[in-house]
């Protein structure tokens, strides 16, 4: 079926966000839908084997029964903030999938760095992601190219890592453009 907040079904607000090749949806329940694709992988979060979708389509299951508060669609991945943390679905290069792996993951996964932790915000990039902590913490992982992880270097983190506060400053503009 399509997204059935579009089809009058619910008369709340939902949010989509736009990636590369597809665009990530929650209605006004907190419930996720995709569409678009391309044969990547995970893309869709709908399980093995569903590479496209040419409407968008309500994912099989909740994150883990929590509704999503927000959502981030970067190149080929999206990430999703539920109360109790951050998931991630979608090709796994660089390890911007935050599960310590290069593994492409076909469905919502928990990213498990993140226990005990509040995350209020998400953003997936090209290649890499960031979290920010209700602590006021910046968290990031993926491709560590041209210093865009703020942790000093330019090598890849499988697992996000906490920034310094001096490299947390400039990430956090980025999180928020």
């Amino acid at each position: 079926g399509g997204y059935w907040a579009w089809g009058g079904e619910s008369n709340r607000p939902g949010r989509a966000v736009a990636g590369h090749v597809h665009g990530v949806f929650i209605d006004g329940e907190g419930r996720l839908a995709a569409g678009g694709g391309e044969g990547v992988p995970g893309l869709l979060g709908h399980g093995e084997g569903v590479t496209r979708l040419n409407t968008p389509t309500r994912l099989p299951s909740m994150l883990g029964g929590e509704r999503a508060v927000s959502v981030s669609a970067g190149d080929m991945y999206s990430l999703a903030l539920a109360a109790d943390g951050v998931w991630s679905w979608g090709s796994g290069g660089f390890g911007k999938l935050g599960h310590g792996d290069h593994q492409d993951q076909w469905q919502p996964k928990k990213i498990e760095a993140f226990a005990g932790q509040r995350v209020v915000a998400v953003s997936a990039g090209d290649s890499h992601s960031l979290a920010l902590t209700a602590d006021g913490a910046v968290w990031s992982w993926g491709r560590g190219g041209q210093g865009r992880l703020g942790h000093g270097d330019e090598q890849n983190q499988l697992l996000p890592k906490k920034s310094t506060p001096s490299t947390g400053v400039s990430l956090l503009c980025r999180l928020e453009d």
